[in-house]
């Protein structure tokens, strides 16, 4: 018998469509699944846009007021996809209220911020989900099997890369992911959030690490009206940018392995250029989300001039099953939030956490802050 989940959406920018069209597909890929989520309420401050959501996805009730989403007793579980500053309060208030939470990364501002979260859920015993969603394609879920498996060997070091051109235009509008009090941290936020999530996903605990960060546009024109997504204005007020442009960063694995890490929000010439290239004592494994159901994978015994071949992985691997019958039939983006969303609904149904969690936001904020004090000292430092 499935049982209707009455479902909120908290913030509709790109992500808060990205979450309302991931809940509508989920019982086409996963119609086993003993909770169907049901539309009730989409909240946003924005004028217009949260009827809008209504008219397109069918939400049965609107509200500008998030609290509302709280007091609702006809929504069991929310998704959190509002700006970073407000993820700590909302996430704590729907979790005090009993709601289950699929909340975006990074939780927050700070660690701290993720840690408030993640302890109001433990306390009320609701289910805790978080956006990491690139640990979920298929291929990701592949190379980490063959990395646990030893076919490479043991890992000697890492390479992880998350270079973007969305905000390298200098039109961008000056918004809030620009400014540490709304934003919190840059670029360490936005993509080397995946980028450590990754890591350890992969590796497992970090240990310590050393970092580096740059600003490269240090001025934007403030918007003159609501943004979503990376808006460009010109013309506008002159304001400076808080945070980070770049990272790049060593990292020391509590297995032993060494580790790169490299992000840019501001890299001209490459859109959504993310992926890993791993490398053990017998082989290595490699992955581009451009790329996202392949990996190049080299294992055997030559150990020198060994041929790297492409596998195109199939319904063996991860959940490539729920969306394509074989090998070579390409999955996407706004799939990796179907798997996040069927993931989301089962922890609700069994009680028990599948896929990324809270503890996982924290350990990744927790990496961030490693990364921002390291590179303010200069220092290598414990994370």
């Amino acid at each position: 018998m499935v049982d209707r989940l009455g479902v909120a959406v908290v913030g509709f920018g790109w992500m808060g469509r990205v979450h309302t069209q991931a809940y509508a597909r989920v019982p086409h890929h996963y119609p086993q699944l003993p909770l169907r989520p049901e539309l009730v309420t989409v909240a946003e401050e924005v004028p217009g846009r949260a009827e809008e959501a209504a008219a397109q996805f069918g939400f049965a009730s609107t509200t500008r007021d998030w609290r509302e989403v709280a007091a609702d007793a006809r929504v069991r579980a929310v998704s959190i996809t509002a700006p970073n500053f407000l993820h700590r309060e909302i996430g704590v208030a729907m979790a005090e209220a009993g709601k289950h939470i699929w909340i975006e990364k990074p939780v927050g501002l700070t660690a701290e911020d993720a840690r408030a979260v993640a302890g109001a859920v433990a306390k009320a015993g609701v289910q805790g989900a978080v956006g990491f969603n690139y640990r979920g394609a298929p291929a990701v879920e592949a190379a980490r099997e063959l990395i646990a498996s030893g076919e490479i060997g043991t890992v000697t070091h890492v390479r992880i890369r998350l270079f973007s051109d969305y905000a390298a235009h200098p039109d961008g509008a000056l918004t809030w992911r620009y400014e540490r009090e709304r934003g919190g941290s840059g670029v360490l936020g936005d993509l080397a959030s995946h980028g450590a999530d990754l890591a350890r996903h992969l590796l497992g605990d970090i240990d310590s690490l050393t970092a580096d960060t740059a600003i490269f546009l240090s001025e934007r024109a403030r918007s003159v009206g609501a943004t979503a997504g990376h808006t460009r204005a010109s013309g506008g007020e002159l304001g400076p940018v808080e945070n980070e442009d770049y990272v790049s960063c060593l990292l020391r694995f509590a297995s032993g392995a060494r580790g790169v890490l490299e992000a840019c929000r501001v890299s001209v010439g490459e859109q959504n250029n993310y992926g890993f290239e791993v490398h053990g004592t017998r082989g290595a494994v490699f992955w581009d989300f451009r790329r996202m159901n392949e990996l190049g994978v080299s294992r055997g015994t030559a150990y020198q001039d060994q041929p790297v071949s492409t596998v195109y992985v199939g319904p063996g691997a991860g959940e490539f099953a729920a969306f394509q019958p074989g090998a070579a039939n390409a999955m996407g983006y706004d799939d990796l939030k179907v798997i996040e969303a069927a993931r989301f609904l089962r922890s609700i149904a069994e009680g028990a956490p599948h896929g990324a969690t809270l503890a996982d936001a924290v350990r990744s904020a927790a990496v961030l802050e490693a990364m921002a004090r390291s590179a303010q000292s200069g220092a290598w430092v414990t994370v």
